[in-house]
């Protein structure tokens, strides 16, 4: 089948070609060469790494230089020993300082010594690398080797230095163009800036033609009109232009606000009565962004730690609401449906805004007490009211609307909530209904302008009619409210009045109304923060006492706009009102028999006197009895 390979036998063969390519034929040659032939001496820039390129060049001029030294030694060795083919006798050779190669036999380079023979100097004996033996002695022979290949290594990195030369001056030139550019950035924003600060008022003829032009209107242009628009208000004295009045600006800045943010020129008239101009351009701000979504453990059924580490294992960020509150969290991102977990269905957390929270706080429900929500849909303020009270005492839950409370129906057992009757009335006929209960919850159906971020419809489809026909409705539910409550009762007496609205007609108006109409007070709220309700709106003056009210705001609290007041009953007495002034002396009613047939006077008297009603006559004629002469 053949001879068999014989390992031992196998011949040794010598480096591979990439080994030998690897091997720098100019580190070997340049000990051959006098130091210094390329002639250049300014320092060597930092090494690199060689290239395949450069590593050319070095041997292409190294081979030269071989050439040239070996016909000049060739050319002095025939002159000494008197040509090719001459024999002289042996004499010692003199040769200058440095290395000196001569040719042997089979016509190669061979390194060898020449004896130095100069007057007055000694004898010294080159090794095998051509350096004296004397200066070198302590150095390697790799390093010998290096310190010859620096003249050849700064021969040819010369074309490279100089390309770095040019390749950093080219980016010192890149820098000075961007720093040219930025300064000129700088002086742009500056006279932005300084035109930002010149605005001018424009006329309505170019108001009219920049909405021909512009047919969708440039926001960005509106935006910045609004900001040079604010800061001349606020300090109008200085900024303002000659001849122009602050009724102008308003229009502008009503007109821009309406067009930037969607919203109705008479919802924005109302809002800019409500805010000062920095907050309500924060205001606006905050209702183009949703509200965090909060829930409420429902401590029926567990705790809020429990109920924490339960969703963060399920992937759901989330954090405890706030201080004020000891059952609310926020959450911030989730990966499941926050609607549809098994901790959701098993009943453990309601699905609540924050500021729903606060009206049952305000309340402050005691264990054992009848408490009425006149207006319960959905039912989140009701399982709040009943885990407060432990499901003790009883909640009548009414709503006239049937179909939203089957949702409240559906959420209360879902929660575990067993104290809780469930009807259907109409609140303003609610104390004809039942009475005597201890407390009082109405969150009264309002215009929803504080969550204007759920509904943006909001900003477009209120006008007067909807503000006045709501606040009517709130004062005849707070009425009943404050009649369907006990003022005798000995834990309770409180009435909590709430709506999502921020307008004064449905808030401090509705709260001042029923202030004069009924025997109750206000009283503080227990909550640590919110504002201050109004006293006092343009041309109108409420109680004092409003100051106990508390207003919150979406871009104060990050939550929805909401106002809460607590009343207390101290009366069930229902003040009366002072009656009518003394009915005139003329009956109301006018008698229909007919009159006796008579004689018709003459004259107009006598057309008066048919016309007068019989009791009149009668009192007419005795009167004129009277005042007749008697006869002799």
């Amino acid at each position: 089948m053949g001879r068999k390979l014989d390992p031992t036998r196998k011949e040794k063969r010598g480096p591979g070609r990439k080994a030998r390519k690897q091997r720098g034929a100019e580190v070997e040659l340049a000990r051959f060469l006098p130091p210094g032939k390329c002639g250049l001496h300014r320092p060597a820039p930092a090494p690199r790494c060689p290239r395949p390129s450069d590593r050319r060049v070095s041997s292409r001029r190294a081979r030269d230089r071989q050439e040239e030294a070996l016909q000049s030694r060739q050319e002095e060795v025939r002159g000494r020993f008197g040509g090719p083919g001459g024999a002289g006798p042996k004499a010692k050779k003199t040769q200058p300082k440095g290395n000196h190669v001569e040719l042997s036999s089979d016509g190669e380079v061979e390194e060898g010594s020449w004896e130095m023979e100069e007057d007055g100097s000694s004898e010294e004996m080159m090794d095998d690398y051509g350096a004296s033996s004397s200066e070198e002695e302590e150095l390697l022979p790799i390093e010998k080797a290096a310190l010859k290949q620096k003249p050849d290594r700064e021969c040819f990195s010369e074309d490279d230095s100089e390309e770095e030369d040019e390749e950093e001056e080219e980016d010192e030139e890149a820098s000075k163009q961007k720093m040219g550019q930025k300064e000129e950035e700088g002086t742009d924003l500056q006279l932005n800036l300084d035109i930002d600060e010149q605005f001018k008022l424009p006329t309505n003829e170019e108001i009219e033609k920049e909405d021909i032009l512009l047919s969708p209107p440039d926001l960005h242009v509106i935006h910045q009109r609004i900001q040079g628009n604010m800061e001349v208000l606020q300090d109008f004295g200085v900024k303002r232009e000659e001849g122009r009045s602050r009724q102008e600006y308003l229009a502008l800045l009503r007109r821009d606000m309406a067009a930037y943010y969607s919203y109705s020129d008479f919802l924005l008239t109302k809002l800019m009565d409500i805010f000062p101009l920095p907050e309500l351009i924060n205001f606006l701000e905050a209702n183009e962004v949703p509200r965090p979504v909060t829930i409420r453990t429902n401590t029926l059924k567990t705790r809020r730690r429990d109920l924490a580490q339960a969703l963060i294992n399920r992937g759901v960020n989330l954090d405890p609401l706030g201080k004020w509150s000891k059952t609310g969290l926020v959450i911030y991102d989730s990966t499941v449906p926050i609607g549809a977990t098994p901790e959701y269905l098993a009943g453990h957390y309601m699905l609540q805004g924050a500021s729903s929270l606060l009206p049952v706080m305000a309340l402050a429900p005691q264990e054992n007490e009848h408490i009425l929500d006149m207006c319960c849909a959905p039912g989140g303020k009701t399982s709040y009211i009943a885990q407060l009270m432990k499901n003790t005492g009883m909640i009548l839950a009414n709503d006239s609307s049937a179909e939203r409370l089957r949702s409240v129906v559906g959420n209360l057992h879902r929660l575990g909530v067993t104290n809780a009757v469930v009807s259907n009335c109409d609140g303003r006929q609610f104390p004809k209904v039942l009475g005597g209960f201890d407390r009082v919850l109405l969150d009264a159906p309002c215009s929803g302008t504080g969550v204007i971020s759920k509904d943006p419809a909001v900003k477009t489809n209120k006008d007067e009619k909807d503000i006045l026909r709501c606040a009517h409705l709130q004062k005849e539910l707070l009425l009943s409210a404050i009649d369907s409550v006990n003022a005798a009762s000995e834990t309770g007496g409180y009435i909590v009045y709430c709506t999502c609205s921020i307008m004064v007609e449905e808030n401090e108006w509705v709260v001042d109304y029923a202030l004069k109409k009924r025997n109750v007070r206000l009283v503080a709220t227990g909550l640590d923060f919110g504002k201050e309700g109004f006293t006092r709106f343009k041309d109108r003056r409420f109680h004092p006492s409003l100051k106990c009210t508390r207003r919150f705001y979406p871009h104060t609290h990050n939550m929805d706009g909401f106002f809460i007041a607590k009343l207390k009953k101290f009366s069930n007495a229902i003040p009366q009102t002072q009656k009518a002034a003394a009915p005139p002396t003329v009956p109301d009613t006018i008698v229909t028999e007919p009159l006796p047939k008579k004689k018709k006077l003459e004259g107009s008297k006598a057309d008066e006197e048919q016309k007068l009603p019989q009791p009149a006559l009668k009192k007419k004629r005795s009167l004129q009895a009277q005042r007749r002469p008697l006869k002799a």
